[in-house]
């Protein structure tokens, strides 16, 4: 059975190639937003807080201020409505999931930048 889903994702699904990026990186997703007959490109950034899953399934998390209120959003990597993803700063964390961002506020809500 598994297999049979593997050979339909590797035939019928059609792939982007977005970069790779984790927990703790500051990235800007660019997605499309269809309103009646309209359609216009909103962005939005901030630090991925987890990915998730494998091939098809995958999804990331992403946290940003808004104010003084935190705004977190999941996105499938396989939405067709993602256009593009930029890397703004790769951060340097020690987990693969950062629920502990949530709870941080101020200067401690700071993640540092990881040398290249």
């Amino acid at each position: 059975m598994e297999a049979l889903i593997k050979f339909v994702q590797d035939e019928f699904v059609t792939k982007k190639e977005f970069p790779e990026f984790g927990a703790g990186d500051t990235i800007t997703v660019y997605y499309e937003i269809r309103e009646g007959e309209k359609t216009r490109t909103q962005f939005f950034r901030g630090v991925v807080i987890q990915v998730k899953g494998t091939g098809i399934t995958k999804t990331f998390t992403i946290r940003k201020m808004s104010g003084t209120v935190g705004v977190e959003r999941i996105f499938p990597l396989n939405m067709p409505a993602l256009q593009k993803i930029e890397i703004n700063k790769k951060g340097s964390v020690r987990r693969a999931r950062i629920y502990y961002f949530r709870g941080l506020t101020g200067k401690k809500a700071r993640i540092k930048e990881k040398r290249s």
